[in-house]
């Protein structure tokens, strides 16, 4: 139901819950209009950006990520959402909680910033919807929802790559290969996780299950949802949606964009699906706007992040959130 407040409800609403009339082109672009807030009290969803790009292999700019999703989502909140029927917001309290503070000329400081700005969170029994950034933050998110609902998670991984090339250095920052980490380090569990529209090769996946691009367009999304819920089960598992999952026709805004991948509404129609799982934390990354045209880019990653509310609200309202 929509509240009187027209214009800036990002810092105006005073209620966690419901939508607000907004001119789509106009105030402040927090993500869905959600409130501005740092009160985590009553907060079932905090969505925090994460502008970090000094882990990226070949194009920078994802550090713009967060502000370009945000504001592609500002058409979203005026209607319900499709094709659920329902305003995501009537039951799920969501915030914008603003965006991790990192020092980029102090490089080893960040993943200690990330994980205390996840731990902060994630103390409040709120969970955490975050926007990239490139794909290394979710390294560091991992850390603390590892610590918070017990090692080793269920990872469930979009992407083009995927990100288990060696690394032993345990001060590098890169952002491929910090599930090659995470698998040594007890963060995640090979045999309950898998990775969804790879095209690149490795010579090791670390004993992840793939189910690469080729695969997903031989066999179809439903089949590939399917797939996904028979691996993960109800173990908790944490969704991480690299945008280059998609094929650059879809997505071109991206630091490492590779051909044959999936369209924008495969992606959407197996993230939806994700409703029976135990998702305890999300990100979706990798969104570069300098390398956007029309803000495709960014808009597929808002879509996929209402989707990923969606399925919360869902489970809220089942009782399993």
């Amino acid at each position: 139901m929509h509240q009187e407040i027209k214009g800036d409800s990002a810092f105006r609403r005073h209620a966690l819950h419901g939508a607000s009339h907004e001119n789509t082109f106009a105030g402040a672009l927090s993500f869905m209009r959600r409130n501005y807030s740092r009160n985590l009290e009553g907060v079932d969803v905090a969505v925090s950006g994460i502008p970090l790009d000094l882990a990226t292999t070949f194009r920078p700019g994802a550090r713009l990520g967060p502000a370009a999703v945000r504001a592609a989502s500002v058409q979203m909140p005026n209607l319900k959402a499709f094709p659920w029927g329902f305003d995501p917001f009537d039951h799920l309290a969501v915030i914008d909680y603003g965006d991790c503070w990192i020092d980029p000329h102090n490089p080893l400081t960040i993943p200690g910033a990330i994980a205390g700005h996840a731990r902060t969170i994630l103390a409040s029994g709120a969970k955490m919807l975050t926007l990239g950034g490139d794909h290394f933050i979710t390294y560091p998110l991992l850390k603390a929802h590892a610590e918070k609902y017990g090692k080793p998670l269920s990872l469930i991984h979009f992407d083009a790559h995927c990100d288990t090339w060696p690394d032993d250095n345990p001060h590098s920052l890169n952002h491929g290969t910090m599930f090659y980490k995470a698998v040594k380090e007890g963060l995640i569990d090979p045999a309950t996780s898998v990775q969804i529209g790879l095209r690149t090769w490795n010579e090791d996946f670390m004993g992840i299950n793939v189910i690469d691009a080729p695969w997903v367009h031989a066999h179809g999304q439903q089949a590939t949802l399917e797939r996904i819920l028979d691996i993960v089960g109800q173990r908790p598992a944490y969704l991480t949606f690299d945008i280059d999952c998609l094929d650059p026709a879809f997505a071109p805004g991206t630091g490492t964009p590779v051909a044959g991948g999936l369209s924008s509404a495969q992606a959407l129609h197996i993230v939806r699906g994700m409703t029976p799982l135990n998702l305890v934390g999300m990100d979706v990354v990798e969104v570069s706007p300098p390398f956007d045209n029309s803000e495709v880019t960014a808009l597929a990653a808002a879509h996929l992040a209402v989707e990923m509310l969606c399925v919360l609200r869902q489970q809220k309202v089942a009782g399993k959130l």
